[in-house]
């Protein structure tokens, strides 16, 4: 039986996890979420192999409690704040996060943790200095706190590793969407508004690009490097490598829903809304052995989720 702990597992990537690891034979999941950003109805609660405990993971009172009683062979710690605007407003918020990797870390060394697998993100990769963006170049421009965050967790996960032999795998996740994400982002949030016949509200001209992953991309890299031990203490981009813009984004989502919303333009955002996203996937690509779902595939499966209601 392999016990497995998920931070953050009431949100939208961890939720999905969730739903794929109790699934596997010989799985006991636990899931631990304080439920800020996240709900208990993404999770899959009717698994009897599932528990969820509300508690903090930047609490070491809390995770010591947990982590002592339930001693788990493997770790997501996918716990953060999360959201462009929710990061800005609450920037010292984003700092405790660095009090939840070191939490995970320390204990898991003492608690016969075998690996932790961390969500970083896009973000670390600040204003983008060349392209695609590769795992091994990492520039540290990050001026926003949430990407510096990221980067001191991905610095904590390496440190532990070599002062104390803890595997480690990093995700760097690149705007994964699908049926549990919240319309604070902005894939599920222009749906919505395209659906209801509203107006859409880009920042800017619109020229700022981004990738987009669906969530069962995402699901299957993370299950398979976890099933067949790959990526140990390296990291990889995942998402997309098919870039868009706002501007086109928008327009594509009114013409897949059928959609009469009017695309309006708000004054840019004075921080945190980087030009362009393009990563590196070739780890992906290989783990995969697949393509990628695209865009076309993926808003129609999504707006199916979508609440429309007033």
């Amino acid at each position: 039986m392999k016990k497995i702990l998920i931070t953050g597992g009431a949100g939208n990537i961890g939720s999905a996890l969730a739903s794929a690891l109790v699934q596997l034979p010989e799985t006991s999941v636990v899931i631990v979420d304080n439920l800020v950003t996240g709900t208990v109805s993404k999770i899959p609660l009717e698994y009897k192999n599932l528990v969820f405990i509300k508690a903090d993971a930047n609490s070491y009172h809390d995770m010591a409690a947990i982590m002592l009683s339930h001693r788990f062979d493997c770790i997501f710690h996918y716990a953060a704040l999360v959201g462009v605007k929710r990061t800005l407003d609450n920037p010292i918020m984003v700092l405790k996060d660095i009090q939840g990797i070191q939490n995970i870390l320390e204990l898991a060394k003492n608690t016969g943790v075998k690996r932790v697998y961390f969500s970083s993100s896009s973000e670390v990769y600040g204003e983008p200095v060349e392209f695609p963006q590769n795992e091994i170049t990492t520039p540290l421009n990050s001026r926003l706190p949430y990407a510096i965050v990221k980067n001191v967790c991905e610095a904590y996960l390496k440190s532990y590793y070599k002062e104390y032999g803890l595997n480690y795998t990093i995700f760097r996740f690149f705007n994964t969407y699908g049926p549990n994400q919240s319309t604070d982002f902005v894939i599920p949030r222009f749906l919505q508004k395209a659906l209801k016949n509203e107006d859409i509200s880009i920042y800017g001209n619109g020229s700022q690009t981004r990738t987009f992953c669906y969530i069962n991309d995402n699901i299957e890299l993370t299950t398979k490097t976890f099933l067949n031990d790959l990526c140990i203490n390296e990291t990889v981009n995942v998402g997309s490598d098919k870039e868009i813009t706002i501007l086109e984004l928008a327009r594509q989502i009114v013409k897949t829903t059928g959609s009469k919303s009017k695309i309006i333009h708000l004054p840019p955002l004075e921080e945190g809304d980087m030009t362009r996203r393009l990563p590196d996937i070739n780890k992906m690509r290989k783990i995969l052995n697949r393509e990628l779902t695209t865009l076309e595939q993926g808003l129609p499966m999504l707006s199916k989720f979508i609440p429309v209601e007033n």
